[in-house]
């Protein structure tokens, strides 16, 4: 069990799980449970058993399915009813039944909310805290409440804001959240509302929606303020514009201000794990996020480079390593002698001061017409092999290729891709059928020289991107194009640029290939 002097606390399940587009079955929740448990979470909430059939299910299955050596699971429900007994209350008893050892209630610190939305008066709101804190308290459960609205709440009437942490925390509640609800605090305002909570003798927590993009920022005020627990998300998920991001709530504390709160082995994990969680949330992970994106720690212009090549630390705010990800050097029409020297060097190449000189030509030509390699590392590696070796040597050279796309007769669209290729001696023709032109020359390159290169046959392409460069238009536009290959172990980007799309597209898949045969070991002939 973590440390309960301070408390992290994951709610992805449950307010996270809110995102628009954000589906997640039982299974997916138990599989995010076990990552955020390996990150070494205090607490994970895992959904409102009672509330809906899937939550249930969840806690059902989560006894004996998960086997958490760090987190406790949260159940999370309402306070009872107006006028109902807290023991009479159906999802209160769901709330006792679940098996969570922990239960988070979510109550209304807002006078126009107890009245408006809950239509019931201030004093009964009060005696519902009270009635559902200690019935479950006495059947031995420990107890969060959610003060819901409590900062908006204070601004329109702070006593009786304050009356409701004082309330809970005397019916035996150990932790009272104050919840940002509307994500519109800023955090010098915040601060000063959290101290005055903290005066109430209440253990005062903080849960921050990022409205204002302040939800991270919110969650340290507050916690300098006097806050012992935080509540947030994984890679910022929720509603509108998302809860605090659990993950950089997390570093930053750790890594800034020395709270000791996950094991630093899980810390140097934290990269791996966010990505992990996308994968499972099936939404594209946002590349730019603080610590754990895969261009926090990535270099591009010129002068960052010269700089880094002395010392990282100059223009690295930490060791990428501590939450596990890498320092990334990309290349651009930006790109200086320094950049190209340390990709270089990231990519196993010495090079020379004349190789790099014409490295850095090379690339900033090719990006003024259109080339990006800083999305494209394996077209880079190609380019770099070309200027070190001379020119290149190829595992294959192409005669000629085209494409017929062709309507049935019942009205489907078939595309074919013929491809004549000389490889080892031999003279290769091949044909493939696909649902597109750029699938149908995948299909026949890879069938034409499977027989000679069999690792081919793992080769997928699996990412496709096309964009009309600025400066042009309509149909005659010059048109990028950025292929994604894997061969399930790694994947790697390559680029094409031309006029025609299909010709920028069969730049990129040519190269992919070349890339995927230098990974299999294949040198060239």
């Amino acid at each position: 069990m973590a440390d309960d002097r301070f408390h992290v606390y994951d709610t992805t399940l449950r307010d996270g799980a809110q995102q628009e587009g954000l589906n997640l079955t039982v299974a997916d929740k138990l599989a995010v449970a076990r990552h955020l448990d390996s990150l070494g979470v205090g607490f994970i909430e895992g959904g409102w058993p009672g509330a809906n059939p899937k939550d249930t299910e969840f806690f059902r299955r989560a006894q004996t399915e998960l086997d958490l050596k760090h987190a406790q699971l949260a159940a999370f429900g309402a306070t009872r009813r107006a006028g109902v007994k807290a023991a009479d209350d159906p999802l209160v008893a769901a709330l006792r039944e679940s098996g969570a050892p922990v239960v988070t209630l979510v109550a209304k610190s807002h006078d126009r909310h107890v009245e408006l939305a809950l239509r019931t008066t201030l004093q009964e709101n009060l005696a519902m805290i009270r009635d559902t804190v200690s019935h479950l308290r006495a059947g031995g459960q420990r107890v969060f409440l959610d003060a819901e609205h409590f900062f908006d709440g204070y601004k329109s009437n702070p006593a009786y804001a304050l009356e409701v942490l004082r309330t809970a925390a005397e019916a035996g509640a150990d932790v009272i959240a104050l919840c940002d609800t509307n994500g519109g605090m800023l955090p010098d305002e915040l601060a000063e509302i959290v101290h005055e909570a903290v005066q109430t003798s209440a253990r005062v927590g903080i849960h921050c929606h990022d409205d204002t993009g302040c939800a991270v920022a919110n969650t340290l005020a507050a916690v300098k303020a006097g806050a012992t627990h935080v509540q947030g998300c994984a890679n910022g998920y929720g509603e509108r514009s998302g809860n605090a991001n659990l993950f950089t709530v997390v570093a930053n504390l750790q890594l800034k201000r020395g709270f000791d709160l996950v094991p630093t082995a899980a810390l140097a994990d934290m990269t791996r794990v966010a990505h992990a969680i996308t994968e499972v949330t099936n939404v594209t992970p946002n590349s730019h996020a603080p610590y754990v994106g895969t261009s926090a720690f990535a270099h591009k212009a010129g002068l960052h480079a010269s700089a880094i090549k002395v010392d990282p630390n100059l223009y690295q705010h930490i060791d990428p390593a501590a939450v596990g990800n890498d320092m990334r050097m990309l290349v651009s029409d930006m790109a200086g002698r320094a950049s190209v020297e340390l990709k270089g060097r990231e990519l196993g190449y010495d090079l020379t001061p004349e190789h790099t000189k014409t490295l850095v030509e090379r690339v900033k030509d090719l990006e003024s017409r259109g080339f990006t390699f800083e999305a494209a590392d394996a077209s880079f590696e190609l380019l770099l092999r070309d200027t070190v070796e001379g020119q290149r040597k190829r595992h294959f050279e192409v005669e000629s290729w085209r494409v017929i796309v062709e309507r049935t007769k019942g009205g489907e669209l078939v595309s074919e891709a013929t491809v004549k290729l000389h490889a080892k001696g031999e003279r290769i023709v091949a044909t493939g059928e696909g649902n597109g032109p750029v699938n149908a020359l995948d299909k026949a390159v890879r069938l034409g020289l499977e027989q000679l290169y069999p690792e081919l046959a793992k080769l997928e392409l699996v990412d496709y991107k096309v964009r009309i460069l600025e400066g042009t238009h309509g149909t005659d536009a010059i048109t990028r194009v950025l292929i994604t290959s894997s061969d399930d172990t790694a994947e790697w980007a390559t680029v094409g640029v031309a006029e025609n799309i299909i010709d920028a597209s069969w730049q990129a898949l040519e190269q992919a290939v070349t890339y995927g045969l230098l990974r299999a070991g294949h040198k060239t002939a």
